[in-house]
């Protein structure tokens, strides 16, 4: 699902509230953070993740894994990426 700007708009509205959930440090981003992320967005939809000074991943690196993975990139803004991904069965889920 590719996001439009206005849902991505929005989306940016309601990241800017929300503090990082997960840090991406020396080990880079490792399957079972990956894992994580996935289990976080299948109930929140919408996460900030920022990437440590020690990450030896390029940033360019991981949004590509995290797209092949089925998550949208919504912004990155420094070393702030906030990604989403839609539920539908969620009860409150976020409506673009």
């Amino acid at each position: 699902m590719d996001l439009n700007g206005k849902q991505k708009s929005k989306l940016r509205s309601l990241a800017q509230t929300i503090k990082p959930i997960f840090q991406i440090g020396k080990e880079g981003l490792s399957a079972d953070l990956l894992k994580q992320i996935h289990d976080y967005l299948a109930k929140n939809e919408l996460v900030k993740v920022t990437r440590l000074n020690t990450c030896p991943d390029e940033p360019d690196e991981l949004l590509e894994i995290f797209r092949q993975s089925g998550i949208e990139v919504v912004q990155t803004i420094g070393k702030a990426i906030v990604l989403y991904k839609a539920n539908p069965r969620l009860k409150d889920r976020i409506e673009l």
